[in-house]
């Protein structure tokens, strides 16, 4: 359990390497390093997340001495502040839930892009990434517009403000779809063109390139968690055990998100080969 001391002196940290002695770590105002002294447990107490600790018998060890062995009072308590069940508990829960938040964003964002890569059907998600500029300020264009699907190779842009057509417009031939927009005055056009083999096989190595970078995000993601578990063990408020056991916790919760790639991509897949 972690523990941290208050004192009019100016203790640091506090170990116990034998039943009958603790070795205490003093550093002056300003100091970067600090002597040991070893000194006799008299008595120790506890209530709720505090200890009292009353030593005697101080014994300095040091090059340089901070304090020499009169100076030291005969007995002295301290108050030793421990991180209590509840404090350990939420922190975990913080670690767990930044965990799953991060985890659910990264599918999200791998839907995201898999949906703007066109298949042979139409599909508005399409045009989920294209911006407009509207009146000098970059919005989205499913923000501005209404985008609906009238058949499986066509798709129809409705602006709110009409204004709007010829930015749109301009959007969507400076966008990466590869398509020629239909302007009438009135709404915007879109006819997909069949898919050539060749096509398909490079949107479908461009699909694969999009998951693997979404595995390697989970990947970093359980990375930085484990990282934050051995900071807890490091500080003595995890044990080894606890460790281990949220270790596979959390390796069973990235192999589940991996296997939630693989379906979406999978899916994808199968929209671009399919004729």
């Amino acid at each position: 359990m972690a523990t941290s001391i208050s004192h009019a002196s100016p203790l640091r940290s506090v170990s116990c390497p034998s039943r009958n002695h603790l070795k205490v770590l003093l550093s002056s105002t300003g100091s970067s390093g600090g002597n040991w002294v070893r000194c006799s447990m008299s008595s120790i107490s506890a209530a709720a997340s505090y200890a009292s600790l009353r030593v005697s018998g101080f014994r300095i060890y040091g090059a340089k001495p901070l304090m020499s062995r009169r100076s030291l009072p005969h007995k002295r308590a301290w108050f030793i502040r421990c991180a209590t069940i509840e404090e350990i508990e939420a922190e975990k829960s913080m670690i767990e839930e930044d965990v799953k938040q991060r985890m659910e964003k990264t599918i999200e964002t791998v839907r995201s892009n898999f949906n703007s890569i066109r298949t042979g059907r139409a599909n508005p998600a399409m045009l989920d990434k294209v911006g407009v500029e509207y009146y000098g300020t970059p919005v989205s264009l499913k923000s501005i517009a209404q985008i609906s699907s009238p058949d499986a190779s066509s798709l129809m842009i409705q602006p709110y403000d009409k204004s709007s057509l010829k930015v749109i417009e301009k959007a969507i031939v400076s966008s990466d779809l590869g398509l020629t927009p239909n302007n009438d005055g009135e709404v915007i056009r879109l006819t997909l063109p069949q898919l050539t083999s060749e096509r398909r096989k490079e949107l479908s190595k461009l699909v694969a390139k999009q998951a693997e970078e979404g595995k390697v995000a989970i990947r970093n993601i359980r990375r930085d968690a484990l990282k934050a578990y051995e900071k807890l063990e490091k500080e003595k408020k995890l044990s080894e055990d606890n460790v281990k056991d949220l270790s596979s916790d959390l390796q069973k919760l990235t192999d589940d998100y991996m296997k939630k790639i693989d379906s979406v991509y999978k899916q994808k897949e199968k929209e671009l080969l399919t004729v």
